[in-house]
């Protein structure tokens, strides 16, 4: 339909890429926001707990081929894990390169199965991120755990 392996993917990078990325951003200039004390406290182990819950089951996990069901499985122990890593990255405020990373995955929606543009992509994110961005969402949510 498409071609050979090696040319489908160049087809889908430079489709995703012309879709998604943004040249006029380039004049933007990052400000920053000096505080004396965090906007937002550190993340408990109970906020690391709920956001574990909060992961949704039967989905595809990311680059880290870590699925949610895997972490709620593991206990307390690796609970405690994703927290203190969690808290590494809270406190030096970046991210691991890793998690910069996700798998973009073409989804059919209707048309010629042929155009690009009939597609949609979905990302497949880390599962260690996605606990941490429950965690920030659950932060900035009004009246939130």
């Amino acid at each position: 339909m498409f071609g050979d392996s090696h040319s489908i993917s160049v087809r889908w990078r430079n489709y995703f890429s012309q879709l998604l990325n943004v040249h006029e951003a380039n004049n933007v200039r990052p400000t920053e926001l000096h505080t004396v004390e965090p906007i937002v406290p550190e993340p408990s182990a109970s906020d690391v707990e709920f956001a574990i819950e909060k992961l949704k089951s039967h989905k595809s996990p990311g680059i880290d081929q870590i699925s949610g069901e895997l972490i709620k499985a593991g206990g307390r122990t690796i609970r405690s894990e994703i927290h203190i890593l969690i808290i590494s990255i809270w406190n030096k405020e970046e991210l691991h390169e890793e998690w910069k990373e996700s798998i973009l995955i073409p989804i059919y929606k209707k048309g010629d199965e042929t155009y690009f543009s009939n597609y949609r992509g979905i990302s497949l994110l880390p599962t260690a991120y996605k606990i941490l961005f429950n965690i920030l969402l659950s932060s900035l949510t009004p009246y939130a755990g």
